[in-house]
């Protein structure tokens, strides 16, 4: 009886997740994410594809491919559950799993202060970032390239070997047109 409250007693103290190097991480991270290379299994996981590719709006090129959120990771700094899966989509209803994204929402919404920056793998989460899209907050985000190589790094945020098909990324808003510049007054007849 007393070594049975000892093993509970000792085993109640133990911290309830332990710190993992970077190498335990990844290798957590791809056991748990194996299972959705096949596509109907990260849809059924509760990961909603999005219509759209997304392309990198910047210089560099390359893109993210088709996020599928599972909304109920946000925040997430598991390993094994990202926010985002990335896929590569053929349209022809192929997908092949290229990446993962995890992302946090920062405390205060500002991104002028970064006191609360997470980090995974021992890496940094990149932010904070300002909200792109209606009901997006200021958040860090961490991609990992995990099943597709990315040449400009494991940990960033677009993959030049990832690239959209014409018509597959969201629309960009039009830009109105400038004003036309109001015409001069006419000008004053001779007297």
């Amino acid at each position: 009886m007393a070594l049975a409250a000892t093993a509970s007693l000792t085993l109640g103290a133990a911290p309830a997740t332990p710190t993992a190097t970077p190498t335990a991480q990844l290798t957590a991270t791809f056991m748990a994410t194996a299972k959705y290379r096949d596509h109907r299994l990260a849809v059924a996981a509760g990961y909603v594809p999005d219509q759209y590719c997304v392309v990198n709006p910047g210089e560099g090129g390359g893109a993210l491919g088709y996020p599928h959120f599972n909304h109920a990771l946000d925040g997430s700094t598991d390993p094994r559950k990202p926010t985002a899966l990335l896929y590569e989509g053929d349209g022809a209803g192929h997908w092949k799993l290229a990446g993962l994204e995890w992302m946090v929402v920062d405390r205060d919404g500002r991104t002028d202060t970064d006191d609360d920056r997470p980090s995974l793998f021992g890496q940094p989460f990149r932010g904070p970032l300002p909200a792109r899209y209606a009901g997006q907050k200021v958040h860090y985000s961490l991609h990992l390239w995990l099943w597709k190589r990315n040449p400009s790094g494991r940990f960033e945020p677009f993959n030049p070997r990832v690239v959209c098909r014409p018509g597959t990324t969201r629309p960009r808003p039009a830009v109105p047109a400038a004003p036309a510049a109001p015409a001069a007054p006419p000008a004053a007849a001779p007297s």
